[in-house]
């Protein structure tokens, strides 16, 4: 009866265990060993717009059950209060962040340069144009967003509105313009493209027109597009999501895409990269592979952000149109982004 009673114990708590590495098979990770970790979690500094980043986050979390500490950036620092972030961090010798999404891609160039990427060639980024990967594989680029000039409707006739981007800081425009501070985020890497498409004379008379004109520095794009939202600018340089979320709370506002060089605007895209000696654990990975998805940019299209797919195929499936493109090397820009902030500083804000 006694060994009875013990193979029925030793088999029901087989059954148990067994039960259990099924249950757990989403939540047990594996290390390069192949060890199971249970609970597994990354850090990710996020400098993509909370309200959307929050919602790819959740679902990575849903499909993996691997948990996200995310640290986000603010609109006024956007970017490069976490790029400076990572570089003390790094310096000290106590990198805290597993992967970087950021929502533009100059400075994931300077942090590449810095040696502060682990290289990884995702699986998952196998169908993204050449352009939008690293050739060293630090970092990864997707879901693009346009920089545009935006208006009001009831306030501003389109037809006045200039279509080339060195005319807003011409006298007869440069007061009605509102525009985020160019040390941060996406205007910081628009200026450097100028800088780098029309060089630093052309580049430092921009600035100089804006000044003279009165141009509003705002503390960032969302600002800036207040700005014309409450009537204390006419027209507001900024990203195409900035306007698109403008108009889904009720907004009367448009947007043209300006020339800037080449035919077309400045595109911008998000950028993902590992870690330096953080990269290699198993969960970092994982979550650069599901950033990098057709499956996150394709969220990201038919959110109220629309960015736009860098896979030709997903815009023909979301009919989503690739706009005019101004004539950019990211590295150059990247090159030049020192001398555009000094200007910046020299200039426009002193």
């Amino acid at each position: 009866m006694q060994g009875s009673a013990t193979n029925y114990l030793n088999r029901a708590t087989a059954l148990f265990v067994a039960a259990l590495l099924l249950a757990g098979g989403a939540v047990c990770k594996r290390d390069e060993n192949g060890n199971t970790r249970p609970g597994a979690r990354v850090t990710l500094y996020c400098s993509v717009d909370e309200v959307f980043a929050r919602t790819v986050v959740r679902e990575f979390e849903s499909k993996t059950a691997i948990g996200v500490d995310a640290v986000f950036d603010s609109e006024a620092g956007k970017t490069t209060g976490l790029v400076n972030r990572i570089v003390a961090e790094s310096q000290a010798g106590e990198p805290r962040a597993d992967v970087f999404w950021s929502s533009e891609i100059f400075n994931t160039i300077l942090l590449a340069r810095q040696g502060l990427f682990e290289p990884y060639d995702s699986p998952e980024a196998a169908d993204i144009p050449r352009r939008f990967r690293d050739s060293s594989h630090r970092w990864t680029a997707t879901a693009v967003r346009a920089r545009v000039v935006a208006f009001d409707l009831a306030r501003t006739d389109p037809t006045q509105v200039p279509v080339q981007w060195e005319a807003f800081a011409e006298a007869r425009f440069a007061g009605g313009v509102a525009l985020a501070n160019p040390l941060f985020g996406t205007t910081r890497g628009h200026v450097a493209a100028m800088f780098a498409t029309w060089g630093p004379q052309r580049g430092r008379a921009w600035l100089t027109g804006l000044r003279d004109g009165g141009a509003l520095v705002m503390d960032g794009n969302s600002a800036a597009v207040r700005a014309v939202m409450n009537g204390r600018a006419a027209m507001a340089l900024t990203d195409s999501d900035d306007v698109w979320m403008a108009r889904r709370s009720g907004s009367n506002l448009d947007m043209i895409h300006p020339e800037m060089g080449g035919g077309g605007t400045l595109l911008i895209p998000c950028t993902v990269a590992l870690m330096k000696g953080r990269g290699r654990r198993p969960e970092a990975r994982t979550l650069v592979d599901f950033l990098v998805s057709s499956d996150v940019e394709r969220m990201l299209a038919k959110s109220d952000s629309r960015n736009i797919p860098v896979r030709a195929d997903l815009r023909a499936e979301l009919d989503v149109a690739w706009p005019a493109e101004a004539t950019v090397d990211f590295e150059a820009v990247a090159d030049v982004m020192p001398e555009a902030v000094r200007a910046v500083r020299e200039i426009l804000l002193r």
